[in-house]
């Protein structure tokens, strides 16, 4: 990065691809890393599109950036896409990659064709919307922990890690139990569940800074304003969400101009991603 930090970008579907085939920049989860899971990856190849996967200050390789807010994104990805030679793309991201990649897109007016976020998280203590009400047990107590201030969200944070370092694919659906619906238990076995084992182990390899940075991040203001996004964006949320309820998907697609909303009842946090990112990927590519 220009300010000395380094920063850990995964690159798929990059080899043996066209110079000028489409770019999506795909921001991960809370915690997580810029390595796509395998549904993605494939999704993007049947699409021709190469994805380019930061991995946020804290997170796995990338150098910790304490302070930094969700508007501090943009910089990052203009670095990664100057290094690339890459002049235009669209972004998208998923629960707490969502705000990311709003933040991507109100950032980077003209370099941003349009933006898609899936079951994304809305700022907190925002006018009509109720942040915390339908989340399961274990994100009541991450966001309490956050709320409170660093000393106790850090202290947390260290709790959960062990839990998550190493947790295999059989353990993860248990994990996470208190925030999977039963549409989400289905979805996370098999490859997927290793995807995001391997994701939390990863991410959480060198200590909890990124997650404690995204939290707090996410418990003040963001730094850009939503009324500023100027480019086509799509909501996509479901209404079994147990991590991030449907509300937020609902709020954001109201206060964002021109936002397309793609608001369904039997999704969950996961399935939503399962299901729909073929037609979130043709749509961003439609845009290009």
């Amino acid at each position: 990065m220009p300010d000395g930090r380094t920063l850990e970008v995964h690159l798929t579907n990059w080899a043996g691809t066209a110079a000028d085939a489409p770019v999506v920049v795909d921001h991960h989860g809370t915690p997580g890393c810029g390595r796509p899971s395998s549904i993605t990856a494939a999704a993007a190849a049947r699409h021709g599109v190469r994805l380019v996967g930061p991995t946020r200050p804290g997170y796995a390789g990338s150098t910790p950036q304490p302070g930094r807010d969700v508007a501090a994104v943009a910089a990052d990805v203009a670095a990664v896409l100057d290094q690339l030679g890459v002049g235009r793309a669209a972004v998208m991201g998923g629960s707490g990659g969502g705000p990311h990649a709003l933040a991507t897109a109100a950032g980077l007016p003209g370099r941003i064709a349009a933006a898609a976020t899936l079951a994304s998280v809305g700022p907190y203590g925002a006018a009509g919307l109720d942040f915390l009400a339908g989340m399961g047990q274990d994100n009541l107590d991450e966001f309490g922990a956050a709320l409170a201030g660093e000393p106790q969200l850090r202290a947390y944070l260290e709790a959960q890690r062990p839990g998550l370092v190493g947790v295999d694919a059989e353990q993860i659906a248990q994990a996470l139990h208190s925030l999977l619906p039963p549409v989400d238990r289905a979805a996370v076995t098999g490859v997927l569940a290793a995807d995001v084992a391997e994701s939390f182990t990863s991410a959480l390899a060198p200590g909890i800074e990124g997650w404690l940075d995204d939290d707090l991040a996410f418990a003040r203001p963001w730094g850009f304003a939503l009324a500023d996004l100027a480019v086509p964006v799509s909501i996509w949320q479901g209404g079994a969400d147990l991590m991030v309820p449907a509300a937020h998907g609902a709020w954001l697609a109201d206060r964002i101009p021109g936002a397309t909303a793609h608001l369904l009842p039997l999704e969950g946090h996961v399935s939503i991603v399962v299901g729909r990112i073929d037609e979130i990927l043709a749509a961003l590519v439609s845009a290009l």
